[in-house]
């Protein structure tokens, strides 16, 4: 999943709206393998700063173990 949001934020064309477009998408990817994944948890903002900086960065490391931390929760 992280490859796949690192894909879709490097092709997306539109500035607004991107991260917002992306987390849903990832969420309905998890959810068709029957998993729970929220990329944007309510006044959590060292996971948003996780998020920002992984996909900027291009970093899937990162990308991949915010899921990892938030995937079932």
């Amino acid at each position: 999943m992280a490859e796949i949001l690192d894909a879709i934020n490097y092709l997306h064309p539109f500035r607004e709206g991107n991260g917002r477009a992306q987390r849903e998408f990832i969420r309905l990817l998890a959810l068709e393998k029957n998993q729970i994944l929220n990329l944007n948890p309510p006044n959590n903002e060292k996971k948003y700063k996780q998020y920002m900086n992984g996909t900027i960065n291009s970093d899937i490391k990162a990308l991949t173990e915010l899921i990892l931390e938030l995937i079932n929760q």
